[in-house]
């Protein structure tokens, strides 16, 4: 593009223009022009890869404080009750995405406007795909926008061109000050630029671009949040006559059906990942499971971010490791909850199905392997979670609380009482505060010694790392081939999938399901049904029944198992209206592997998390603050609800 010079000035008058870059065309010779860039095909490449390197995908690197180019020690699991970490105690997003995201509109708008000046370059079809392209980001970043603040100024065009005198710039100065759009035209603008890539983009793409599928899947994921909000929301904001926050919900069943037609078109197009899975293997299905995330040929992945050491990196592995694989750095950060395990099947539960610690006499169960209780879990559950006992990379992990040195005659009673946020006695319970600490070592009677948590069990701190503790770590993503002298820093280089075939089925589960309640037919119940088995089946558990689906609960749960730690469920339940509800003061519960040393057997106990730390969610956090700089420099524009 032309060489820009930004001037002091106009850019103290355009600060609230989003996406506006007040210049002047002055094209020094050591800089790349228009007519460079769009002379070739490696040009405009090099063009659309930088908009897809600044699309904003919520991956490996995004980061609720800091925004999508820095590193998360957890993932937004921590914010859902997925999983706790200790770096990490709730919340929500606190970066503003709103200057860098018209920065990028305006790169796709002046793309698009550019682009067919040199259409004599290239084909019809490059043409088609690329400006598809653009409008595929172009939808990307506004939806990233309007999930987060509601409506927001709608930028169809480049605002300032090339040329333009600080006179021309400030004549027009009100033409930029552009108001907030209803909540519902932003989401009919994304869907009318997704509609447009999917006519004009390809069948295929480059790995880490889209394809009409790619668009289509999208767009099954936008129009399900905006049904969603129309159905669900209750904070609502007008600027005058126009609806900034909030759906009418007369709406709700257009969005769910647009929504489910999108999801029809990957019909035949991709499938579920099974390569490995075998029906009657539950640790072929479990690691099957493991290696969807691993596998770039995935017949299920439809849109990925490609990393590429040494050019293109993260640190998911150093960051998640259990502590015993750790190589000098991060271990640990993301602790699956109980409340998480517990959503899943082949666990031993009490009536109420929570995880069964002790038996009917209130004693504790005890075991020879800590991985008894998870042997028979749902495999999906395996191919997500590290459990204690579990063998990854060659080793067996170790994960436990503490060592119970009091008596087992007759049962071990509850160390706290049910629920007791308080912390352990310490008379009968040995912990670890380091792995120096050689009081927190016990000789057994076999004459070994074992220390009080094992090497990725619960310490206070390590050399200012804690191991794990939530009795959990996470395998999702992990690589078990990645030796330990490759855990460092921007290390990793697996690829992020943004869109999954898996994804697909369950927004038109949902969605058919929302039609069906809407009162469309019985056949929107039984395409949920469909769908949701499809899902069911590859993971190893049991199918539903169009009797167990009677209402959306199911459908919901199976997002939450299936789409975990993939920053996905955070964005779930903002939409349906019920984090606040869950995060009322909760404290998220985990569980405590504990070698009794007079039985020489373990037991478990279940307890809320011990650090206390409660969770909240405020109700105006669904629209979050739009940045004061923008509302002080541009009077058109309403805050939202509560700020």
């Amino acid at each position: 593009m032309k060489k820009i010079i930004a001037l002091t000035l106009i850019v103290q008058l355009l600060v609230t223009i989003p996406g506006c870059k007040p210049d002047l065309d002055v094209p020094p010779t050591n800089i790349v022009n228009d007519a460079d860039l769009f002379s070739n095909v490696a040009g405009v490449d090099a063009l659309m890869a930088r908009m897809y390197s600044q699309a904003p995908i919520e991956d490996f690197k995004w980061n609720p404080a800091t925004g999508f180019k820095t590193f998360f020690n957890g993932s937004t699991a921590t914010f859902t009750g997925e999983a706790i970490s200790r770096d990490q105690a709730g919340g929500t997003e606190t970066f503003n995405y709103w200057a860098d995201a018209y920065i990028l509109v305006r790169d796709c708008n002046y793309f698009m406007e550019t682009l067919p000046q040199y259409a004599g370059n290239f084909t019809e079809a490059q043409l088609k795909q690329w400006q598809g392209e653009a409008r595929f980001i172009r939808a990307f970043t506004y939806f990233a926008l309007v999930k987060r603040y509601g409506g927001v100024p709608i930028v169809d065009k480049v605002l300032t061109q090339p040329g333009q005198s600080i006179e021309e710039v400030a004549a027009g100065i009100e033409a930029f000050k552009i108001p907030r759009a209803a909540e519902a035209s932003v989401y009919d603008f994304i869907a009318t630029d997704l509609d447009f890539a999917i006519t004009n983009l390809t069948e295929t793409s480059k790995g880490g671009r889209a394809n009409r599928y790619a668009a289509a899947a999208f767009k099954s994921r936008v129009m399900l949040f905006a049904g969603s909000v129309a159905k669900y929301n209750v904070s609502n904001l007008s600027s005058g006559s126009v609806q900034v926050c909030g759906i009418p919900q007369s709406r709700a069943t257009e969005y769910f059906k647009a929504a489910y037609d999108a999801a029809g078109l990957l019909d035949g197009k991709y499938s579920l990942y099974k390569t490995s899975w075998v029906a009657s293997d539950r640790e072929a299905q479990a690691g099957n499971f493991a290696q969807l995330f691993l596998d770039p040929s995935s017949s299920e992945n439809i849109f990925i971010r490609m990393y590429k050491y040494p050019d293109a990196v993260h640190w998911y592995d150093y960051n998640n490791v259990p502590r015993q694989l750790w190589n000098n750095g991060g271990a640990a950060q993301t602790n699956p909850t109980l409340n998480f395990v517990e959503l899943f099947e082949g666990l031993p539960t009490n009536p109420d199905g929570s995880f069964r610690t002790t038996d009917a006499g209130g004693k504790y169960l005890l075991y020879d392997d800590l991985n008894t209780p998870f042997v028979n879990a749902e495999p999906r559950l395996r191919g997500s979670v590290l459990f204690p006992g579990d063998v990854f990379k060659g080793v067996t992990i170790e994960m436990r609380r503490g060592i119970y040195t009091g008596p087992v005659e007759g049962g071990i009673s509850r160390l706290l009482p049910l629920g007791s946020t308080a912390a352990y006695p310490t008379t009968t319970l040995l912990s670890q505060a380091g792995p120096e600490v050689t009081t927190a070592f016990v000789t057994l009677p076999n004459g070994t010694r074992m220390n009080a948590a094992g090497a990725s069990g619960f310490y206070t701190n390590i050399n200012g790392v804690a191991g794990g503790i939530s009795g959990f770590s996470v395998r999702k993503y992990l690589v078990p081939s990645k030796p330990t002298a490759e855990l460092a820093n921007n290390r990793s280089d697996q690829s992020w999938i943004e869109l999954r075939y898996a994804e697909v089925l369950l927004n038109r589960s949902e969605a058919a399901f929302e039609l069906f309640s809407a009162g469309q037919g019985a056949s929107y119940q039984v395409q949920a049904l469909t769908d949701l088995n499809a899902i069911r089946e590859r993971a190893g558990a049991t199918l539903a029944t169009l009797a167990t689906l009677s209402s959306v609960e199911p459908i919901r749960k199976e997002r939450r198992k299936e789409l975990a730690f993939e920053n996905k469920i955070w964005w779930d339940l903002k939409r349906w209206r019920i984090i606040d509800r869950e995060q009322n003061g909760t404290i998220w519960r985990i569980l405590n592997p504990v070698f009794a040393v007079n039985a020489s057997k373990y037991f478990f106990d279940d307890r809320p998390d011990e650090r206390n730390s409660r969770f909240t969610f405020d109700p105006r956090w669904y629209y979050q603050r739009i940045p004061d700089a923008v509302i002080a420099k541009s009077p058109n524009i309403v805050q939202n609800p509560g700020y």
